[in-house]
């Protein structure tokens, strides 16, 4: 006769000693304003730049599931930005397990199209919406171009703000001070 039979609880199974390991994400605090707003500025930028043939929507993230700023149609933006930072966090978990590094991109293909979501910087992912009937290596290269311009802008934007602080707290006469 068991224990559980005999009238006597039997303890719950304990926790095995594996080692907790510690969370690899880095949470950033929400978008800062004026990233946002170059993000904004960026999006708007390489709207020109992009190859639309294959992609049908952009919209920048927070990593906690806001929208920053967006370029789409027919999609729910707030849903959207939700599912891909619970994408990024199930890609750092799956890549982690499967022993292949940091990911880069999680991708997914439907039957009407693609979804490809990106870290950016530290507080932001793009989300890159693809058309129905590109194929998905269209698809990454498309969306892979989007990235760098979309980084590149950014990076700009954050460049022109730095400066634009540096000049108001006078560094611009300091031959010191980086230009």
């Amino acid at each position: 006769m068991s224990e559980a039979h005999a009238g006597r609880p039997v303890p719950l199974p304990k926790r095995g000693t594996t080692p907790v390991l510690p969370d690899t994400r880095r949470v950033a605090p929400a978008v800062s304003p004026a990233d946002a707003a170059a993000a904004d500025e960026a999006l708007r930028d390489i709207r020109g730049r992009i190859d639309w043939t294959n992609v049908k929507g952009l919209l920048a993230a927070s990593r906690d599931g806001l929208v920053v700023c967006s370029d789409t149609r027919d999609v729910e933006d707030d849903s959207v930005a939700a599912m891909a930072a619970t994408a990024v966090g199930l890609a750092i978990q799956f890549t982690k397990q499967a022993g292949v590094g940091a990911p880069r991109a999680a991708m997914f293909e439907g039957e009407s199209g693609h979804v490809g979501v990106f870290p950016v910087q530290s507080g932001i992912l793009l989300v890159v919406l693809g058309e129905r009937d590109t194929t998905m290596g269209l698809f990454n290269v498309a969306a892979r171009q989007a990235l760098s311009l979309f980084q590149q802008a950014v990076a700009e934007r954050r460049v022109r703000a730095l400066r634009d602080v540096s000049s108001s707290a006078g560094h611009e006469e300091d031959p010191s001070w980086p230009a």
